[in-house]
């Protein structure tokens, strides 16, 4: 299948009840990985990508690499540029065939963040692309992106001002929880998910999946979530499993690399597919790609 337009999955998931898995890829490994298990799930998926990766790979390698891999898919499969505050990244990636970027002007002041934002939306909806929005941060590091504070914080009147001024296409708010791994239990604001769902039809985004219960996933999307992200768990399964196998090829004396890319795949692939099915997006694959 072509490249998905993320807009389309996110709101056939909102209208249907269940949270598309927006999962944070490193490489064409990864990539496969995570489309195999939204295969064998019937699920509709969107990979997305850091400014780090981006730089990494090449925007133009990174773009060919997924659309090669999207094109094998059997479920509709989305592009996604994740937590980006440098506008010639998003500049980049829109030329290449991104469906969707998040503008991350979370460490701007409001007014500053409002025009950007506006600027930003009027370049993706000119490429055909959607926009996520964040300009309250979510705490926490991700890719050399974000801060451990929380710098800004806006009502949810602020946020549905801001977001339906700038044509927004989703929202990005902070709901308590946080990238990385969890130091403590986190304080969940699942009630500000309602709330917003209750002054406007824009789509909410969930960030700093990893880590929380399945209960509490399910509960954010009763409420009105229908994008999850995932991003250290795709990073856990990744390393330790690429971990334990130089291990055991240090113990034996046989090195290789394509048992080890083989046994990675397997371990993302199956990560992957447990949210899948917490998520509920396993349902309807066919309907998302409308």
């Amino acid at each position: 299948m072509p490249i998905a337009p993320t807009l389309a999955l996110v709101d056939e998931a909102q209208r249907r009840g269940y949270a598309v898995p927006a999962v944070n890829i490193a490489d064409d490994l990864s990539a496969r990985a995570v489309i195999a298990a939204a295969d064998g799930a019937r699920s509709p998926v969107i990979l997305q990508t850091s400014v780090k990766t981006v730089r990494s790979i090449g925007a133009r390698h990174l773009s060919r690499l997924v659309h090669s891999a999207a094109e094998e898919a059997t479920v509709p499969v989305a592009l996604h540029l994740d937590h980006c505050p440098d506008r010639a990244v998003i500049t980049e990636v829109l030329a290449e065939g991104w469906s969707s970027v998040l503008f991350d002007a979370s460490d701007r002041p409001l007014d500053v963040a409002w025009r950007e934002t506006a600027e930003v939306v009027r370049e993706a909806h000119a490429a055909g692309a959607a926009v996520e929005s964040e300009i309250e941060n979510i705490v926490g590091v991700e890719d050399g992106v974000g801060s451990d504070e929380a710098l800004h914080s806006y009502s949810v009147e602020q946020l549905v001002e801001v977001a339906r001024d700038t044509g927004t296409d989703l929202l990005a708010p902070a709901l308590g929880t946080a990238h990385g791994l969890y130091t403590a239990d986190p304080v969940l604001r699942v009630d500000r998910v309602e709330s917003l769902r209750a002054l406007s039809d824009l789509p909410v985004v969930l960030h700093g999946g990893t880590g929380l219960r399945d209960e509490d996933f399910r509960a954010f999307i009763a409420a009105g979530v229908s994008k999850i992200n995932i991003s250290t768990a795709l990073k856990l399964a990744y390393m330790r499993t690429a971990k334990q196998h130089l291990d055991e090829c240090e113990r034996t004396g046989r090195w290789e690399p394509v048992k080890m890319f083989d046994a990675v795949l397997v371990a993302v692939r199956d990560e992957i597919a447990t949210h899948i099915e917490v998520f509920g997006s396993s349902r309807d694959a066919a309907g998302a790609a409308a």
